[in-house]
């Protein structure tokens, strides 16, 4: 009997462990950016906050105050500039957009990365406009296998890892920082 009863304890226990443990589906197909599995039922925000390339993309969203809107229902077509994209820009710009007296003019640039709804690589055609949350549009252009972003100011920036899917959207992670005209 007290075999029986120290099998039911550990029998029990285990199940309180395994209870405690999130949950996450074994079969969710994930993609590794930034040395992270991206989940496709965790939103943008949850998922980018994960990735170490991502960390300043991260920052800037929090500066904007745009945490809530990118983990909002969406859906979202995001295109993630790494940071070695923001590593481009001219030394102390990422240092000055963050302030909160820019405020306004990072959230513009921010906008500017992200499409209403959820496109995959597949729904992408060479010449294609898409219409950024900001406003202005941005240009797809295709070339030897590859996807690249053409901002307003005519500057290339490659999708490096595409389809990264999210609860609220899709990623497409790109190796520049895309530009609005104004």
């Amino acid at each position: 009997m007290k075999l029986r009863t120290a099998l039911v304890v550990i029998s029990l226990s285990a199940v309180v462990t395994a209870a405690s443990i999130p949950f996450v589906d074994a079969q969710e197909k994930t993609v590794k950016v930034g040395g992270a599995a991206m989940y496709p039922s965790r939103n943008i925000v949850e998922n980018a906050a994960k990735s170490k390339d991502h960390t300043t993309l991260v920052a800037a969203v929090k500066a904007a105050g745009l945490v809530d809107t990118l983990s909002g229902p969406g859906p979202f077509t995001v295109f993630a500039p790494t940071n070695e994209a923001f590593d481009k820009l001219p030394k102390g710009m990422v240092q000055t957009l963050v302030k909160p007296e820019n405020r306004a003019t990072l959230t513009k640039i921010l906008t500017y990365h992200v499409v209403p709804g959820k496109l995959d690589a597949s729904q992408l055609s060479d010449g294609q406009r898409l219409t950024t949350v900001e406003g202005e549009s941005l240009t797809v252009k295709k070339m030897g296998g590859k996807v690249m972003i053409v901002d307003a100011k005519g500057n290339a920036s490659t999708v490096t890892i595409a389809d990264v899917s999210q609860s609220n959207g899709v990623i497409h992670v790109v190796n520049s920082v895309l530009m609005p005209a104004s």
